[in-house]
């Protein structure tokens, strides 16, 4: 088990509200993976107030799951520190003009 698998996977959840995946809008702030396969990850959304918040997270959690191997996961949303466009990859960045 990797911290890129777990990035792999999570490209693949999109924030319907942007349409752009998690991990190039920045929101994954970090992954962890215990000696038995057991997945954190810590993640915010780019507003407290998000609508699909829930969605999102189990969308995460989901797509975790799926990778071969994986015991557990457990998804922490945290708004400490905020999100900031300065979060997004640089490929994101340029197509938005940031």
């Amino acid at each position: 088990m990797t911290k890129e698998k777990v990035l792999e996977a999570l490209k693949q959840v999109i924030d319907f509200e942007i349409g752009l995946d998690i991990v190039n809008l920045g929101l994954v702030y970090d992954v962890a993976i215990d000696n038995e396969n057991n997945v954190t990850v810590t993640m915010t959304m780019t507003t407290p107030a998000c609508p699909l918040a829930g969605l999102i997270l189990q969308d995460a959690e989901d797509k975790v799951r799926q990778i071969e191997g994986v015991k557990d996961v457990k998804i922490n949303l945290t708004f400490d520190p905020p999100w900031t466009p300065d979060r997004m990859s640089e490929e994101i960045r340029k197509k938005f003009g940031i």
